[in-house]
């Protein structure tokens, strides 16, 4: 491994405000070459605020950014790239309409003695890109049509193809399988031995533990403590980076399990899933595990209406129906919370309010027009019920953290009165306190006799919350196991496609 006494990567007394919000407080933060350093904290904590100013995005109101031990003024992305500077940002930034090779070389494509741009060989590297990332994928391939991991996968490649010095990867396993990530760590401990300093932000402790060397918290934009990965345990962490004890991530309350609401019936969308077959009863919070296109979300789409399934039934409360649109969904009192809050569960520059009464617009209005005090009251009670941290529901989604955001995303569907609740990834990129939040929301409306679907890659979160476990495997459901009889092995066999253990 390379190693090296001087940090490639330093900042001190960096501050960073937006209006009346402190982002950042004179932070002090060291990043050297060959290490992996990870960085964590609750969402608001000052993280994206540091990748973004590394990114050149932001530039700091005070302190020194140093990098390769000489002061720099980062004034764009352009200039951080040529300082060998990559970020592989939370959510992909690419563009739809373009293909895999196109987005990967974006700015900077390969010129022939010509100087025009020298197709084969940029198709070349990039697949030659992704066969080092383990990914079959062709460079050819719209980005539109790409599903969250795949577009992840590509913001990686990019990265890659920069050859930096440093490389900052901001949350980004949260949409992998673990697989996926596993070929991403083996990438990443290669870039490790070259000498390259990587930045880790990941709200995935476990990851942390198994990828980094040091740990950096952050907390109210403070820099909080930096120590050795080694000497740290995860209640360490936690505490540092809430301030408290958080004794309890999974709040799993006890839930009286009713009447059968949902019957799926041999439901077969061929080339996605086939002969899906489960009940699902009030009370209930039933978990759909599986690696990434195992057919989870496919399934949950049909049940919402996005997609036709080829063949099958769908019972609801003993009676038999058939969902053609999302509106058919919700008029059934099925409800659906996409894993992409921000591209399918919000309008980003709507309020609060506007979200929460988006689907049922005829609630809160009068003569055709939205009546906004019956918009603010309704949103209010939601917002209220939640816990959402905002000056108000007049205020943008956009404003609001990772957490806030999805807690609105629940309060929209919350406010259909549904009875049954599909919830794809529901912690998917929000910090640890959030996550013990949304956790208790969803326990409290099982509680109430709500139906869950709970859809998730993090096994842990399923093993804990669930009370019967479903696992699908390329588009079959592949074991079946109630609360008792779940444990990480056998899931994991059934999600690899493996026998039962013995």
């Amino acid at each position: 491994m390379t190693t090296s006494t001087e940090p490639i990567v330093e900042l001190k007394g960096v501050a960073k405000h937006f209006g009346g919000v402190q982002a950042l407080r004179g932070v002090d933060f060291r990043l050297f070459p060959g290490e992996v350093h990870a960085l964590v904290g609750e969402n608001g904590a000052g993280k994206s605020t540091l990748v973004k100013i590394l990114a050149g995005i932001y530039r700091p109101d005070a302190g020194a950014l140093k990098i390769g031990g000489e002061v720099v003024e980062l004034r764009s992305p352009t200039q951080a790239q040529s300082l060998g500077i990559a970020v592989v940002q939370q959510e992909p930034m690419l563009f739809p309409d373009l293909d895999v090779a196109e987005n990967v070389f974006m700015g900077r494509h390969p010129r022939d003695r010509f100087g025009r741009v020298d197709w084969k060989r940029m198709y070349r590297e990039v697949d030659q890109l992704l066969a080092s990332l383990g990914v079959s994928l062709d460079p050819h391939t719209p980005v539109q049509g790409l599903s969250v991991a795949e577009q992840q996968l590509v913001e990686i490649a990019k990265a890659l193809s920069l050859r930096a010095r440093v490389l900052v990867l901001d949350e980004p396993t949260a949409a992998l399988s673990p697989h996926e990530v596993e070929e991403l760590f083996t990438i990443v401990k290669q870039l490790r031995e070259r000498g390259v300093a990587i930045l880790f932000v990941s709200h995935r402790l476990e990851e942390v533990f198994a990828i980094a060397g040091q740990l950096t918290v952050f907390r109210d934009g403070t820099h909080i403590i930096t120590a050795p990965v080694s000497e740290m345990s995860t209640e360490e962490i936690i505490k540092h980076m809430v301030g408290r004890e958080l004794s309890n991530l999974f709040p799993k309350g006890e839930a009286e399990i009713g009447e059968v609401v949902l019957e799926v019936r041999h439901l077969t969308r061929p080339g996605v899933f086939s002969d899906v077959s489960f009940l699902l009863r009030e009370g209930e919070i039933l978990g759909f595990a599986g690696l990434v296109g195992a057919g989870r979300t496919e399934v949950a789409r049909v049940l919402f209406g996005i997609d036709r399934a080829e063949s099958g039934e769908i019972w609801l409360k003993g009676k038999h129906v058939q969902i053609r649109s999302p509106q058919q969904a919700m008029e059934s009192g099925i409800a659906y919370v996409p894993e992409d809050r921000h591209q399918q569960g919000l309008v980003m520059n709507f309020s609060i309010a506007a979200n929460v009464t988006l689907p049922i617009l005829q609630k809160v209005s009068r003569l055709g027009l939205v009546d906004p005090r019956r918009e603010q009251k309704l949103a209010s009670a939601y917002a209220g019920q939640l816990r959402v941290r905002s000056t108000g529901v007049e205020q943008l989604v956009s404003a609001l953290s990772g957490g806030n955001q999805q807690k609105v995303v629940l309060g929209k569907w919350l406010a259909t009165n549904p009875s049954v609740l599909i919830l794809d990834e529901p912690t998917r990129g929000i910090d640890v306190g959030a996550k013990s939040e949304v956790h208790r929301i969803i326990s409290e409306l099982a509680a109430h006799g709500l139906a869950i679907i709970l859809i998730s890659s993090d096994l842990p979160e399923v093993l804990a919350m669930a009370d019967r476990v479903i696992v699908l495997h390329e588009g079959h459901i592949t074991g079946e196991f109630a609360r008792s009889e779940a444990t990480q092995e056998r899931v994991m066999f059934a999600a690899t496609g493996q026998d039962e253990m013995l």
